[in-house]
């Protein structure tokens, strides 16, 4: 990125880092060997996959045997909630799950409703983006198979109070999915702690390449598979794995637990604020905040600016690479559905900012962003 824009857009994507390439690379290049084979070519394929799988494992407190690869996020919401409610043997399964969920979550609901004869409630959630406990208890039935819900949205940040969530989700023997694509990585998270049965994470969004991610499924929970053929991951995903994929993931969990441990996360949410007191400073009264205060993740920062919409500030802004909450179908762009749920009015909800900070962020880039979009926001 040197030389590049100001990169504030790490919840879209992060750049991979070159400690993770270094580790993948003899993979692409050497140990070529199918992990399934039984001859010697294998070996170093076989014990890198098993390592990886344990690195993952370690991120977030799991056994390594319940770490089943996927090659994106999506595909592991798809595995965990198809899998739950294809497995299930009640007549009308019912699913739970959140308005402000990710589409991999949402669609998959759709689609459950559509073809497999599922009810599902969406749950609302408050001006800050947070589902009340109160509303999982009552939806709760005696079909309910399955409750799915995020642990930090993409948008604001905002963190749902997942033990809280589970231990309703427990007490009426429902197994209970957590997508924390966006969390993994950027807070402390223990599966054990959160209760949860499932949960994805995405190599993507932890400075892994594109196209590997993860679900832990916890042991003598009961899934249908997703591709079915060999047994491969548990059997839940036929296939012979991407070992350097899966070893990309593996290191990129590694140094996000080294992170963690070391506190950068802190930095990083100094940094966040930092970059809100200067747009507030620059731009007295017009800056907004969406989303708790505290309750979110470190690294994230979703702000309206009164008087322009968001996509034309950024357009004015080349030099800063970041993102809306808005989506363009056509020429036109229509607010979050993230935001509308939150009860935002679209004037608000166009006027969008999501700035998310990441490993490489630093001090002067924040001094430079915030007087760059400052500066332009001001001449309007």
């Amino acid at each position: 990125m040197r030389g590049g824009p100001v990169y504030l857009d790490y919840n879209a994507t992060t750049p991979v880092d070159p400690r993770v390439v270094d580790a993948m690379l003899p993979y692409l290049a050497d140990w070529f060997g199918n992990p399934s084979s039984g001859h010697t070519y294998a070996n170093e394929p076989k014990t890198a996959l098993a390592s990886a799988r344990a690195q993952v494992a370690a991120l977030i407190g799991a056994d390594a045997g319940e770490v089943v690869f996927t090659g994106s996020g999506s595909e592991a919401d798809n595995l965990a909630l198809r899998g739950a409610v294809l497995a299930t043997k009640t007549d009308r399964p019912h699913v739970i799950a959140q308005v402000t969920e990710h589409p991999a979550v949402l669609e998959t609901c759709r689609a459950l409703e559509r073809l497999h004869g599922a009810d599902v409630t969406y749950l609302p959630v408050d001006r800050h983006g947070l589902v009340d406990p109160a509303d999982l208890a009552a939806a709760l039935t005696e079909h309910t198979v399955l409750v799915s819900v995020m642990a930090a949205n993409n948008e604001t940040g905002a963190l749902q109070p997942i033990p809280e969530l589970t231990r309703i989700a427990r007490a009426h023997g429902t197994l209970f999915h957590c997508d924390a694509a966006q969390a993994a990585g950027k807070i402390p998270l223990d599966v054990r702690q959160w209760d949860v049965d499932l949960l994805t994470l995405v190599g993507h969004k932890m400075y892994a390449p594109k196209g590997i991610a993860a679900l832990y499924v916890r042991d003598g929970t009961v899934l249908e598979p997703f591709v079915y053929g060999g047994g491969q991951e548990r059997g839940l995903r036929a296939g012979t794995e991407n070992v350097a994929l899966a070893v990309a993931l593996g290191k990129a969990a590694q140094l996000a637990a080294d992170d963690l441990a070391a506190g950068t996360h802190h930095r990083v949410a100094a940094l966040r604020d930092d970059l809100h007191e200067r747009l507030a400073a620059a731009l007295p009264g017009r800056v907004h905040l969406n989303g708790p205060r505290t309750t979110r993740l470190p690294n994230t920062l979703n702000v309206s600016i009164d008087h322009i919409r968001g996509h034309e500030l950024l357009d004015t802004v080349p030099e800063v690479a970041a993102s809306t909450g808005s989506a363009c179908h056509s020429g036109e762009h229509t607010p979050s559905p993230v935001l509308t749920a939150m009860g935002l009015p679209p004037e608000r909800a166009l006027s969008t900012l999501r700035l998310s900070l990441g490993r490489w962020s630093t001090p002067e880039e924040i001094e430079t962003a915030a007087h760059l979009i400052g500066k332009a926001a001001a001449a309007r």
